[in-house]
């Protein structure tokens, strides 16, 4: 009787002890453990990072952070963290938590445009994922890279079409640099190709004419006319005189690429650089700017017509007068410089 009351109280005991630690269990894996009030709350987890990096990532997020990190012993996530973007959502439980930095990885979108040299587009682009500017620059101005892909230091801004992308954010700098140039040879299709031979370019030709186009006019409507201008005068040998040129060979010169020039005066023209289109004839050595895609197709699908000469139009500001000969645009260019004149802009 004795060695039964005994039996008796052990069975009790594993029954209790085992319904403790099944309680136990049930709450690490399944009960809600997030402390935010919000619907979700993003975590940024380093490619490089280590299961206590994650730890200190959630611990502002968690109710228990002791029961999640042994969970995710036991589950194998402590050995095997990823880096990524991660969306923890109010009320998950630990198990959702885990499951979430083993396969949720959120995409970003990624968007850039109008840089005007690659060091710029790669801090654009270091603010959207975790690849640093350095290491980007490093990826977008390797030689190798360059060569193998058709193009140079001064033209290799031109692999970059501008848009939005998706992206996960740990995407380094090698794999952002080698889906642009996937997206480059999707843009370049055989008939843009084809439209930019029979103006006489080559690609990244028409990037560098498109990069002049989208500086000279920010009104879409007019960038065929002007595209067809400049076509006009490099079918004839002329030089291109197109003053962002010279505003970017004056900011190369100085290595100040902050410099903001409003007016180009006259002894702006004489600068010595392949840049200066009043000075060498034919297109810069790259392009100014990162054009937009409407400038590029402005290039491909030009308007025809006569014009050499344009000059912005006073009348209708963001729009130009344009001209067949000289002497009209000399009356064009009077009209110009009296307002900016009378506007006391100076530079």
């Amino acid at each position: 009787m004795y060695i039964k009351k005994i039996l008796l109280i052990i069975v009790f005991a594993g029954l209790v002890g085992g319904g403790l630690f099944a309680h136990k269990v049930y709450n690490a894996v399944f009960l809600p453990n997030t402390r935010f009030e919000t619907g979700e709350k993003v975590v940024y987890i380093p490619s490089e990072a280590n299961f206590a990096t994650v730890l200190d990532s959630l611990s502002p997020l968690l109710q228990d952070l002791g029961s999640f990190k042994q969970l995710a012993k036991r589950k194998g996530y402590a050995s095997r963290v990823k880096g990524g973007k991660y969306a923890i959502k109010k009320g998950m439980n630990n198990n959702d938590i885990i499951n979430t930095l083993r396969s949720g990885n959120i995409p970003v979108k990624v968007s850039f445009n109008n840089q005007e040299r690659l060091p710029n587009l790669a801090g654009r682009i270091a603010a959207q994922i975790e690849a640093d500017s350095m290491a980007l620059v490093k990826a977008m101005t390797d030689e190798t890279f360059l060569r193998d892909n058709g193009f140079t230091a001064d033209t290799g801004l031109a692999a970059y079409i501008p848009n939005s992308y998706e992206f996960f954010w740990n995407t380094s700098a090698v794999e952002f640099r080698e889906r642009m140039i996937k997206e480059y040879h999707r843009f370049w299709t055989a008939e843009r190709i084809a439209k930019a031979k029979a103006q006489g370019l080559t690609p990244n030709e028409a990037v560098a004419l498109a990069a002049i186009v989208h500086k000279e006019t920010a009104k879409v409507d007019e960038r065929p006319r002007v595209a067809g201008l400049y076509l006009n005068r490099l079918k004839q040998n002329n030089v291109l005189q197109a003053d962002p040129t010279v505003i970017y060979a004056l900011k190369k010169h100085r290595n100040d690429f902050d410099l903001v020039i409003k007016r180009v005066l006259y002894k702006d023209l004489e600068i010595d650089s392949p840049y200066n289109t009043y000075k060498y004839v034919g297109l810069p050595p790259g392009p100014i700017t990162m054009p937009d895609i409407s400038a590029v197709e402005a290039v491909l699908n030009p308007e025809e017509h006569d014009y050499f000469y344009m000059v912005a139009n006073v009348e209708n500001f963001g729009y130009h007068k344009f001209a067949k000969s000289l002497a009209q645009h000399n009356r064009n260019k009077e009209q110009y410089i009296r307002w900016i004149n009378s506007q006391h802009i100076k530079r």
